[in-house]
């Protein structure tokens, strides 16, 4: 009997401790990041870049004036769609999709994507990525997007929105050219997506 309640006694204990350090790290750290989400935390080309807190979070729907759908506040897709409305005026066909659904494998380099509306390079393209392209990465549940925003001969950078704890709104990827094609050197990397000229 002794022997019984110990054992309670000691899941008591240890559920207790699991609720405190639940309450502790993860739901107060929640509740002050809340304030935060929704902030500018970066420009580009006048294009706002928003804090989103946790890479789950969602807050509504954000649609345009006129009814676009423009992705969930403020998750990654959403900056990308309302980077190529606000620049250059530009409704995809298909508003909805997670980030590795704007990457079609079966589309042939350099032909247009229907959904998107946007020519479309793979990772490993005879033309070189571009500034304000949208990159896709894959290798995750909903994969990711972001705008290329600076392109050398042996670097891209990218700027993005919800690019997960701690992490920042710009990142870095080598570029490669070899054998004539352009590889960006990251292993997610699907490729690019551009507005036709």
């Amino acid at each position: 009997m002794l022997k019984h309640r110990k054992k309670i006694l000691f899941f008591l204990i240890l559920s207790l401790l699991s609720c405190f350090i639940y309450y502790r790290y993860f739901y107060l750290e929640q509740l002050e990041d809340k304030d935060k989400i929704g902030q500018i935390v970066d420009q580009f080309n006048g294009v706002n870049v928003y804090y989103n807190g946790k890479i789950g979070n969602v807050s509504g729907r954000n649609v345009t004036k006129d009814g676009y759908n423009l992705g969930q506040k403020y998750q990654c897709v959403e900056f990308i769609k309302r980077y190529y409305y606000e620049r250059f005026n530009h409704k995809m066909p298909d508003s909805y999709g997670h980030a590795k659904h704007f990457f079609d494998s079966d589309i042939a380099d350099g032909q247009i994507n229907a959904k998107r509306n946007l020519l479309q390079f793979h990772n490993g393209s005879p033309t070189k990525p571009e500034v304000e392209d949208i990159i896709v990465l894959g290798k995750s549940l909903y994969g990711h997007v972001a705008i290329i925003s600076n392109v050398t001969a042996n670097e891209i950078e990218i700027v993005q929105q919800n690019p997960g704890p701690n992490a920042s709104s710009r990142a870095t990827y080598p570029l490669i050219f070899k054998d004539g094609l352009w590889t960006i050197d990251n292993y997610r990397v699907l490729g690019y997506l551009r507005k036709a000229k």
